[in-house]
């Protein structure tokens, strides 16, 4: 009997172990299969994909992302990537939000598109609806697009139409040095003179560039400003409320701004507020604009509108913008739209982000971030490693102490995108300029970690 047991336990032990055996091999194999397959996928995008942004020569190869969730990346190795830039700014409550997610699918199995000239549909209505329950008072149309470059272009076609459908010539526009409103040629125009639209210069239209308002030079920026308006040729004047971005996140007050709407609107002058990256709760309120005691004719939104799910450009006026169109002349038609305009899948993303950002939880998440931001600043305001650092809502910015100017294209800018990379941070410098801008719902262990590696970098160094 003790035999028969001995023997039967030893083959028991014998198939387990050759099925332990056998598991481990197909684990083993599973896993130089998979790491193969994400090889090939690397191979592929570099025979196959010209990525935004990037030369073509001396940086590392792209990281294959295989999912996301909340502020996380997930690499084909195995790596998890805090997301502190909200993937280009777009996200904000989070990667994979199921809300987000189901509200897509849902309307998938109802309308995926439709074309929105002689048609329209619910979401679009609803999304229009809300946005003018939540944008300053004065707002009163919405017109849909795909982008924030698209946006900005129909922004600018509505003002230059508008003039030319009352047989007006106005055809100056003033916008601020260092502005970046997008890369169509619209958007380029109205942007700073720089070397990302360099070769593309000759073919701009011209614009009235102002400095950037400061404490030492508001007064002389406004006198500037008010010359040109007083020369009766401008038809609009176009800003990013109260922060620049992508020219490294520089502030600038809005009683200064307020006082030049107001002055550009007595003189005939549509005033367009570029919120592509300030709307949806980024500087603390819902829009910059809300900040301002004079409100602006037009408004550019897009980013952060789906929450970093799908594209969506929204354009949104006064009742009296679009009066000038209202006539039985053809002519006056606004003749602008695309294939895409106001899909069904993004109108619905961009309603179930709705839902989210106004809730009582996402508001007083980006109070909080506003406050560890805060106290940032406060406690490294006389660091030396640290330049002019600022914040304003969840946007916490600073220089680091480097030589050279400040500049996008500064040789620090890869040295310390790879730094914090390699620390499993997704930060992406503006030159030497370093900047959050997290996902709202950042736990403030995160936002503890993000800072620990920013009060911890040296003189990083680095050729551009």
């Amino acid at each position: 009997m003790s035999f028969t047991l001995c023997f039967t336990y030893k083959i028991r032990k014998l198939f387990v172990e050759f099925f332990t055996f056998r598991i481990y091999f197909y684990y083993l194999r599973f896993q130089i299969d998979t790491h193969s397959f994400m090889q090939d996928l690397i191979k592929a995008d570099q025979s196959s994909i010209w990525h935004p942004f990037t030369p073509l020569f001396g940086l590392r190869e792209p990281l294959l992302i295989t999912s996301a969730q909340g502020c996380y990346l997930h690499t084909s190795t195995g790596k998890k990537i805090l997301d502190a830039i909200s993937s280009w700014w777009v996200n904000l409550h989070g990667h994979a939000h199921p809300h987000i997610a189901r509200a897509i699918a849902e309307q998938a199995q109802r309308l995926e598109h439709v074309i929105f000239a002689g048609f329209t549909h619910e979401p679009a209505i609803q999304l229009a609806t809300r946005l003018l329950e939540i944008l300053p008072s004065n707002q009163a149309k919405v017109f849909f697009s795909d982008n924030g470059s698209t946006a900005t272009e129909v922004a600018m076609k509505m003002t230059f139409q508008y003039f030319h459908n009352q047989g007006m010539k106005k055809r100056k526009i003033i916008a601020f040095e260092g502005a970046y409103h997008g890369d169509t040629f619209g958007a380029m125009s109205v942007g700073d003179r720089s070397p990302f639209n360099a070769p593309f210069q000759p073919y701009l239209f011209e614009v009235e560039f102002i400095p950037l308002p400061t404490q030492s030079n508001e007064d002389i920026v406004f006198s500037q400003f008010a010359d040109i308006i007083r020369g009766g040729e401008v038809s609009g004047f176009i800003f990013e409320p109260l922060v620049q971005g992508a020219s490294g996140m520089r502030m600038y007050a809005a009683e200064w701004l307020s006082k030049a709407i107001k002055l550009a609107q007595e003189n005939g002058v549509i005033c367009i507020a570029d919120e592509v990256f300030t709307g949806f709760g980024r500087t603390g309120k819902l829009f910059a604009s809300d900040y301002l005691t004079a409100q602006p004719d037009i408004i550019c939104l897009s980013k952060g509108i789906t929450g970093g799910f799908l594209p969506l450009g929204v354009t949104t006026c006064t009742q009296q913008i679009q009066a000038a169109y209202q006539s039985e002349d053809l002519m006056k038609t606004f003749f602008h739209g695309h294939s895409y305009t106001a899909n069904p899948l993004t109108c619905a993303a961009a309603n179930a982000s709705l839902d989210l950002l106004l809730h009582a939880d996402c508001q007083e998440n980006r109070e909080r971030i506003a406050q560890k931001h805060a106290q940032f600043l406060a406690q490294h305001q006389s660091n030396p490693k640290f330049h002019n650092i600022r914040q304003l809502g969840t946007i916490l910015a600073m220089e680091i102490t480097q030589s050279g100017e400040n500049s996008y294209f500064h040789e620090a800018r890869n040295a310390l995108y790879y730094h914090f990379l390699d620390q499993d941070i997704l930060l992406r410098p503006l030159g030497n300029v370093l900047y959050l801008v997290p996902p709202y719902i950042i736990t403030d262990a995160a936002l503890e970690l993000v800072y620990e590696a920013l009060v911890g970098v040296g003189e990083v160094k680095g050729n551009f």
